[in-house]
């Protein structure tokens, strides 16, 4: 036997390397590119063709008419006996819709009648007239008693009583896109313009010449309004001027609140140390 080496064989190497991590992050890298890719197209795919399912999909422009509608079953379920005024729409812009898109909300309320002791039973009552698909209830809520409801298209309702005799029910859409934007309902004012007007000769200020109208639409068909007043200083006549407009019958007599019926028509002053509002409104239909 002789010390020669044999040639022709390579020594082991032992176990086969794996591939470069570098190599497993490249495809990673890839197929999540290829993903993102692929959501963004089913993504616009769907807000293109599909109708929208979350409210962020919906845009302020849709949501308005909503809103209103819902103001007009409010204003239906408060009654002509309790409903005190619609408020114009409140449009907050600057809220976040995701992360990289701008949104506004829009919030509308209705003020309805509720004296001290009744707010409980005056929003269960308005409760059980709304639309069973509202599915609305009342119960405690963090502040208190307190009217939710659901009015579709992602627009909630939630009514709280104030502490002057009323409480006060609030339609709002949340942060959406803006859209084409909302667009009021146009209106013409009725019998609640010659009551504004009474309201204001009694207490020694000149009419407006252009008061604000509000309105929404009513369940059975028609609208309801508001005319409201633009603010202005506190007069010498004090709610007791309005005591004959009442016919010494008022609906609410709150210093510095007042609230009375003439015809169809309720009207509400506020005569604050810093500024007098008053309001007259005509309701939806039973």
């Amino acid at each position: 036997m002789n010390g020669a080496v044999q040639t022709g064989w390579a020594p082991s190497a032992g176990p086969t390397a794996p591939p470069p991590a570098r190599s497993w992050r490249r495809l990673l890298l890839a197929a999540t590119a290829a993903w993102a890719v692929l959501l963004a197209l089913l993504t616009w795919t769907s807000v293109r063709d599909d109708p929208p399912t979350v409210r962020e999909q919906r845009s302020l422009d849709q949501a308005g008419p909503v809103v209103d509608r819902a103001i007009g079953e409010l204003a239906r379920a408060a009654g002509a006996a309790g409903l005190l005024e619609l408020g114009p729409a409140r449009i907050a812009e600057g809220c976040r819709v995701t992360p990289f898109a701008d949104g506004a909300r829009l919030r509308r309320d209705v003020g309805v009648l509720a004296p001290t002791g009744t707010e409980q039973t005056v929003l269960e009552g308005i409760a059980e007239r709304l639309p069973a698909s509202w599915r609305a209830g009342v119960g405690p809520g963090l502040n208190g008693i307190e009217l939710y409801a659901d009015a579709g298209e992602f627009v909630a309702v939630q009514g709280r009583p104030t502490a002057d005799g009323r409480v006060r029910l609030v339609v709002d859409t949340g942060c959406r896109p803006v859209g084409s934007g909302y667009t009021p309902v146009a209106a013409t004012a009725g019998p609640e313009a010659a009551a504004l007007t009474a309201a204001l000769r009694a207490l020694d200020r000149p009419a407006d010449a252009a008061p604000e109208l509000v309105t929404a639409p009513c369940p059975g068909g028609g609208s309801a309004h508001t005319v409201r007043s633009a603010e202005g200083p506190r007069p010498v006549a004090s709610t007791a001027a309005l005591a004959a407009l009442a016919g010494n019958a008022p609906l609410l007599d709150q210093p510095p609140v007042y609230a009375y019926r003439t015809g169809l028509v309720t009207v509400l002053a506020e005569l604050n140390q810093d500024a007098t509002r008053l309001a007259a409104t005509v309701g939806c239909p039973g």
